[in-house]
C-alpha cells in the first residue's frame, strides 16, 4: 500500500511541478491590474472545479482584497439553466455579472463542456482577459480560448483538480508574499 501513495504523491508532485513560471508571473499581474482598476475576478467551473473556484475567490478576496467571487450559488445557477439551459448559464453570468475591468477565470479538467466553451466565448466577445485551467487533451477547446491558458498533462480528474488548486492558490501565496515584501 506504501508504494501507491509513493507513487501517487511522486506522480503529483510532477504535475504541479509542471507549471508555466511566465504564465503564473502573467496571471499574477493580471490580478495586480483589476485590483489597481478596481476591476472583479470572476471564477467559474462545474462539480469539483466549482468548488476550486469558490475555494480561491475566498481567498483572493480575503488573503489580496481583490474583489472575487463565482456566480455557483444554486438558486443563481438552477435559474438560469432554467431560462436558458445548462449549456448557457455561464455566458448568462458572464453578461449579468462581468465589468469592462473584469477578469475570467474558467476551470475545467476536460476543458471541453459546453457551458464553460460558451462562457469562454462570451468573455472573448466582451474583451475580459480570460486564464484557463484544463487537463486531458493539449487542444481541448478551453485551453485554445485562453488568454492564459493552464493545462495539466493527464487524464485523472484528481490529479487534474489538485494541480489546478495548487497553481491557482500559489498565485494568492505569490502576491501575498510580495505585498509583505
Amino acid at each position: 500500500m506504501k508504494n501507491f501513495f509513493d507513487q501517487y504523491f511522486n506522480s503529483l508532485s510532477r504535475h504541479i511541478e509542471a507549471y508555466d513560471y511566465d504564465d503564473l508571473l502573467s496571471f499574477s499581474e493580471a490580478i495586480e491590474n483589476i485590483k489597481s482598476k478596481r476591476g472583479k475576478l470572476l471564477l467559474f467551473g462545474n462539480g469539483g472545479s466549482a468548488a476550486i473556484a469558490s475555494h480561491a475567490a475566498v481567498d483572493f478576496s480575503k488573503t489580496l482584497n481583490v474583489r472575487a467571487m463565482t456566480c455557483s450559488e444554486s438558486s443563481l445557477v438552477t435559474c438560469l439553466s432554467n431560462d436558458y439551459g445548462y449549456e448557457e448559464w455561464i455566458e448568462k453570468a458572464i453578461d449579468y455579472y462581468s465589468d469592462a475591468n473584469d477578469l475570467i477565470v474558467i476551470i475545467s479538467s476536460s476543458g471541453e463542456s459546453e457551458n464553460v466553451i460558451r462562457g469562454a466565448v462570451r468573455a472573448k466577445e466582451l474583451n475580459l482577459k480570460l486564464i484557463t485551467f484544463s487537463g486531458f487533451s493539449p487542444d481541448n477547446r478551453l485551453r485554445k480560448l485562453g488568454d492564459i491558458a493552464f493545462w495539466v498533462d493527464s487524464s485523472v480528474y484528481n490529479f487534474i483538480e489538485n494541480v489546478h488548486q495548487s497553481w491557482l492558490l500559489s498565485i494568492v501565496d505569490f502576491l501575498s508574499h510580495k505585498d509583505t515584501n
